[in-house]
């Protein structure tokens, strides 16, 4: 179900304290404190014993102390202390690598000796002086995270989900292309001599019509970064000098799993433009959280839809990144499954295959 040798965002940086922070990820339940050395730590949220939560325990110092029977645990998972017994050899809890990043706290749910924060991807733009910064929120989305992978790489949906923000009727029909990475999926396009959407007017620094690219791209196994970039019509291509008055919005947005059915969402934006501004950034988080508040409610409704669908479910041509992606991260599990037997066995329920019918399929 879940690639598990990947970084995926836990929690925003200043969530995490000197106090116990239970999370579920990936269907699995990790508790999360900050050591007094500003270190973050995660654990199984399990004491090996009975199973109890180590989240009902209490931190002792730099370690987790069980609330049923004492057993306490450092920030290894390394049992340092048995009540009235000599520490079982058995005694451990599973330890979770942990790093932070762009204010965020980032988990790798697989083998810890593979993490490799080298792997979180690189924002060029991030602390720039010349760049604005919005910092957005944690949403939960009451979908399966890969409905909103498609989500993220289908721009066609802005024309009629975000028709007041980020959408006008150039979203409908421009063809669109899609480009297959090792890593991920890219699908963009470029819309000529068009108007401004309604979000982007009250900010770009030109008048009239103007071109525009959409590129969304989602990296395995479930981190997108949306460009949008528009310049004055006529000034507009991927081979085209830079106009002075180019407004760019890169949108960079982090998906963890919580369960089968339950995503948090995790954004911020970087704006090439008022870096110091913090009313543009209020107008920013006001109008982005709108618009993925539409998301929210639309994607919930997929999720139910398709829970309880009795006629099959089609696909259209713009659906082809989406599909492309679904079967990269499949590969991708499969490879990781082969090399760990034992988590074939409990992964065996999996919506990644979204190919219920031939009618409509992409080329």
């Amino acid at each position: 179900m879940f690639l598990k040798n990947a970084w995926y965002v836990a929690a925003w940086s200043q969530d995490i304290s000197h106090e116990l922070f239970p999370l579920q990820l990936l269907n699995e339940h990790l508790v999360f404190y900050r050591q007094k050395n500003g270190q973050v730590v995660a654990l199984e949220d399990a004491c090996p014993h009975r199973k109890l939560p180590l989240s009902m325990g209490r931190l002792i110092d730099d370690a987790i102390e069980c609330g049923y029977h004492g057993l306490t645990f450092n920030g290894q998972g390394t049992c340092i202390f048995a009540p009235g017994a000599k520490i079982p050899r058995a005694a451990t809890v599973r330890h979770f690598a942990v790093t932070e990043k762009y204010g965020l706290v980032w988990v790798w749910m697989g083998d810890a000796q593979q993490a490799d924060p080298a792997l979180i991807p690189h924002i060029a733009e991030y602390g720039d002086p010349d760049w604005g910064t919005n910092q957005g929120d944690a949403m939960i989305v009451e979908c399966n995270y890969l409905y909103m992978t498609d989500n993220l790489l289908d721009p066609s949906h802005v024309a009629w989900v975000h028709r007041s923000s980020f959408g006008n009727s150039a979203c409908e029909n421009e063809p669109l292309t899609t480009t297959v990475m090792d890593n991920g999926v890219i699908v963009s396009r470029w819309m000529h001599d068009t108007e401004v959407a309604p979000f982007y007017a009250k900010f770009v620094r030109f008048s009239g019509n103007c071109d525009r690219k959409q590129h969304y791209e989602v990296r395995y196994p479930s981190h997108a970064i949306i460009k949008a970039v528009f310049t004055p019509a006529g000034t507009g291509g991927d081979d085209a000098p830079r106009h002075p008055d180019v407004f760019l919005m890169d949108s960079y947005n982090f998906l963890t799993p919580v369960d089968d059915k339950t995503t948090r969402y995790f954004w911020f934006q970087l704006r090439n433009f008022s870096p110091n501004d913090q009313a543009i950034s209020a107008q920013f988080a006001e109008g982005v959280r709108k618009a993925f508040e539409e998301d929210r409610i639309v994607l919930g409704a997929v999720q139910k839809g398709m829970d309880n669908r009795r006629t099959p479910f089609i696909n259209l041509k713009l659906d082809g990144g989406p599909i492309k992606f679904r079967k990269g991260l499949q590969r991708l599990i499969e490879l990781e499954q082969q090399s760990q037997p034992e988590a074939i066995a409990n992964n065996r329920q999996t919506i990644i295959p979204i190919q219920e019918t031939a009618i409509a399929q992409p080329d």
